[in-house]
C-alpha cells in the first residue's frame, strides 16, 4: 500500500511541469476575476480525531500532508479521495511540521530529538534523507527555490538559527555553519505552526524568528550570504512574536502572530514590508485580528488582498492590512491557496477546502 501511495504521489507531483506553485502561476497573470471576499464556506475534506496537521502542500490541484503520529497522505481532489500512511523511524513515531515539494518528489521533515527529513525514493518508499540529533534540535519549515535547490530551518542548537541547504534535489543537506549566519539573541527561536516561517521569491528567501527576540532573517542569493532586520512586532516571552510570514513579490510582505497564550490580543502582531524586508511597519495595531499561526497574500490580489487564518478564526484584507474582516470563527492552523478563491486549510483533527465568495 504504501508503494502504491508514494507512486500516486510521484504521478501527481509531475503534473505540476515545473516548480511553480498553482498560487505563483496564477499571482502571476496579475488578473483578478474575483469579487471582494465577503464570505467563506468551509468544506471538510478530512476528519480524524487523532490528528494535529500543521503542515499542508498545494501539489498541482491536489494536497499532501504529513503530522503527528507520523500520518502523512495525499488527497486526489478529482476523485475525492485520500492515500494515508505512516512513517516510523525504528521505535520511534515522528512529528511532522514542515512539508515541502518539487516536481517529481515530496518532502516531510519531523521536530524535536532527532530531526529526521524524508523524501519520495526510487523504490517506492519514503527515504532517509537528513538526521541530525541534539537535545536542542527543533525544525520548524521547509521550502524550494526550484527542483535543486531547497532549505529548512529551525531553533539555534549552537549560537544561531538552524538552517540546512539541499542543492542536489533534497538527496543531501548541509547544515549552515554559525560564522556565516547572524547570531541569534538569548532565548531567540521559532514557532512550528504552520510552515510558514520561510518565505522564497526569486533567488531571495527569508526566515523569521520568534520568542524573546523576534526578527527577519535574508539572504539574497539562495542562503549564501545572510542579513537580519528588527521587526516592532510584540516579543521577550517565548511564547511571543512572529508565527507566519509570505511575501507577494520581492518587495512586499507581511508577518504574523501574537502570543497563543493570549489568543485574543491584537496589538504588536502584524506588520508589513515594502522594502523586501529591511523595514517592518506595525499594521492595524489594536485592531482585528489577534493572534493568528498563518498568512497568505490572495494569488491575484494585486499584494492587497491577505488572508490570516489561526485557531481564533479566519481574517480578510483588501487594502494590504490597514483593515481587516473577520469572515469565519472556525479555528486551522495552516493555509495555502489552490487559486484566488479557493484554499485548503488544516487544524485540529481536520482538513477542509476554504471558498472564499
Amino acid at each position: 500500500m504504501k508503494k502504491v501511495w508514494i507512486m500516486a504521489l510521484l504521478a501527481f507531483a509531475a503534473c505540476k511541469n515545473d516548480t511553480k506553485s498553482t498560487e505563483e502561476s496564477t499571482k502571476e497573470d496579475q488578473v483578478s476575476t474575483h469579487r471582494i471576499f465577503e464570505k467563506v464556506e468551509i468544506e471538510p475534506i478530512l476528519e480524524s480525531d487523532s490528528l494535529s496537521i500543521r503542515a499542508i502542500e498545494v501539489i498541482g490541484s491536489n494536497l499532501a500532508f504529513a503530522a503527528n503520529h507520523g500520518t502523512y497522505g495525499l488527497y486526489n481532489s478529482a476523485a475525492g479521495t485520500w492515500k494515508l500512511s505512516q512513517q516510523k523511524y525504528d521505535s520511534l513515531t515522528p512529528e511532522f511540521r514542515a512539508v515541502g515539494s518539487t516536481a517529481s518528489d515530496f518532502f516531510m521533515l519531523s521536530v524535536a530529538n532527532p530531526a529526521l527529513l524524508y523524501k519520495t525514493g526510487d523504490d517506492g518508499k519514503m527515504k532517509l534523507v537528513y538526521k541530525e540529533e541534539n537535545e536542542k534540535v527543533f525544525y520548524d519549515a521547509i521550502a524550494f527555490w526550484n527542483d535543486k535547490e531547497g532549505i529548512a530551518m529551525g531553533d539555534p542548537t549552537d549560537d544561531c538559527l538552524s538552517v540546512i541547504v539541499t542543492r542536489d534535489g533534497g538527496n543531501s543537506w548541509e547544515k549552515i555553519d554559525c560564522s556565516k549566519l547572524p547570531k541569534a539573541a538569548e532565548g531567540e527561536a521559532a514557532f512550528a505552526a504552520s510552515n510558514s516561517n520561510i518565505a522564497i521569491e526569486g533567488d531571495h528567501v527569508w526566515i523569521l524568528s520568534g520568542g524573546m527576540k523576534s526578527r527577519v532573517f535574508h539572504s539574497a542569493d539562495k542562503g549564501e550570504n545572510w542579513e537580519v532586520a528588527e521587526t516592532p512586532l510584540l516579543q521577550g516571552k517565548p511564547t511571543l512574536g512572529g508565527y507566519s510570514m509570505d511575501f507577494y513579490d520581492a518587495e512586499n510582505g507581511i508577518i504574523i502572530g501574537g502570543n497563543y497564550e493570549d489568543p485574543e490580543g491584537n496589538t504588536g502582531n502584524k506588520a508589513i514590508t515594502k522594502d523586501g524586508g529591511k523595514t517592518w511597519n506595525l499594521i492595524a495595531d489594536g485592531q482585528e485580528p489577534n493572534y493568528k499561526s498563518s498568512v497568505r497574500y490572495v494569488p491575484s490580489g494585486n499584494g492587497k488582498e491577505i488572508v490570516a487564518a489561526g485557531f481564533t478564526g479566519i481574517s480578510y484584507t483588501k487594502d494590504a492590512g490597514k483593515t481587516w474582516e473577520k469572515l469565519s470563527d472556525e479555528g486551522f492552523f495552516t493555509l495555502r491557496f489552490l487559486n484566488d478563491s479557493t484554499a485548503y486549510a488544516a487544524g485540529s483533527k481536520r482538513i477542509a477546502k476554504l471558498h472564499f465568495k
